[in-house]
């Protein structure tokens, strides 16, 4: 048994039973950030404060929803939005949140893949950011399906059918997920229950474990320099803090992290007070109705491109490539070849085929709003078939990549 001696504070009573010094100083004040970087590393303090707005907004929420097929869209629309003293203004943050949070993911994910910070030995990082993405697009899929308006109720149907697997007519299994041959109270219990508890419990402990990928081989950096942080951390605690290339996550990260969550606040507040429209479907303030189907079905503006990637096929074509385009990110640390950690500006072809990829998706999403007809329906092909493309192309174009 550990030897106990009488603690002199609440402090050093919990340091002796948990080590909560130990805990600090492995992951706060010697967990050692490179100088070199810019707002762009910031992205990650912003999710998480993003996050934490969804979880406050939503218990508030949660006061007053009724998940009840009958009464989920008037506890939505009449009780929280006009009887509730500021509940409009809780739903408000919550829908913003839920969007913006995307664009936030979408801004750190594309920084990685710039600057390389999935390469080897930072393969976990990046593993655990996209399962965190997964994580998050089940809780805003889910999310959805509450207010129970008409856009809830057929992006339900529509994507709960290609769990049929096309021609495998796997009719049983969209079954058992819905509870039900349509979408009614079985399905909203269950997306019910996925959205409060089950899937934020999945985030939480994938949030544990994308921080604590980082904490072995560290941030990556805008210069792509190989950083000695032992030598660097040294220099830093003798007090050579100008001269070490590295700085403590608490306080000096912190602060330049806080400096951008401020920016960003300021920006998401605004979105909140003055544009929380965009991200509140119109067609979603009408009550579910199974017996009349929107003109056009769309999911979110964040789940657009991989959609329109499964729009301009085949059904059984479609369901492959959008497969394919669900699971391709989680695969990029294998498929980039090249020995190089460096930024795209930096790497020959992969510069143009990470520009290429960007600009794709943006055109996908685009694509994606709009009804799939003429001009706009062979665009979407085009793009899609470029998504696929450019991923098949990866491997080759990075294995000529000299080292830099």
């Amino acid at each position: 048994m550990a030897h106990f001696t009488k603690a002199t504070s609440v402090h050093d009573w919990l340091n002796q039973r948990m080590g909560i010094d130990t805990v600090r100083r492995v992951m706060a004040t010697e967990y050692w950030i490179p100088k070199n970087i810019n707002f762009l590393w910031a992205m990650g303090m912003v999710l998480a404060i993003t996050f934490a707005l969804l979880l406050v907004s939503g218990l508030f929420l949660l006061m007053y929803y009724q998940p009840n097929v009958a009464t989920a869209f008037d506890s939505v629309n009449y009780t929280i939005m006009q009887e509730v003293g500021y509940g409009w203004l809780w739903r408000h943050v919550h829908g913003v949140a839920a969007s913006v949070v995307f664009l936030i993911i979408y801004i750190h994910m594309f920084t990685g893949i710039y600057y390389g910070s999935y390469k080897k030995g930072r393969e976990m990082i990046w593993i655990s950011g996209m399962l965190l993405f997964v994580a998050f697009s089940a809780e805003a899929f889910s999310g959805y399906m509450l207010p129970w308006g008409q856009m809830s109720y057929w992006a339900g149907m529509v994507i709960t059918n290609l769990f049929s697997g096309g021609s495998l007519h796997a009719d049983g299994l969209v079954e058992w997920i819905r509870g039900d041959y349509v979408p009614a109270q079985a399905f909203l219990n269950r997306f019910f229950m996925l959205h409060v508890l089950l899937i934020p419990l999945a985030i939480l402990g994938l949030i544990g474990l994308h921080f604590g990928a980082l904490r072995i081989p560290h941030v990556n950096n805008q210069d792509g320099e190989e950083i000695d942080f032992e030598a660097e951390a040294a220099k830093y605690k003798s007090g050579d803090k100008a001269g070490s290339k590295v700085i403590a996550f608490v306080n000096d990260f912190m602060s330049k992290d806080m400096m951008v969550v401020g920016f960003y606040l300021i920006f998401f507040f605004y979105l909140v007070f003055f544009h929380y429209d965009f991200a509140m479907d119109p067609v979603n303030f009408d009550p579910a109705d199974g017996l009349k189907t929107p003109a056009h079905i769309y999911p979110e503006w964040y789940f657009l491109w991989s959609y329109e990637i499964l729009r301009p096929f085949s059904t059984n074509v479609g369901l492959i490539a959008f497969a394919f385009a669900q699971v391709i990110f989680v695969f990029l640390p294998f498929l980039d070849r090249s020995p190089n950690t460096v930024p795209a500006s930096r790497r020959g072809l992969f510069k143009f085929w990470f520009w290429a990829m960007l600009v794709d998706m943006i055109v996908l999403t685009a694509m994606g709003k709009v009804p799939p007809s003429g001009m706009f329906s062979t665009i979407g092909l085009y793009a899609a078939l470029t998504f696929i493309g450019l991923w098949i192309a990866l491997p080759f174009i990075t294995k000529l990549e000299k080292k830099a």
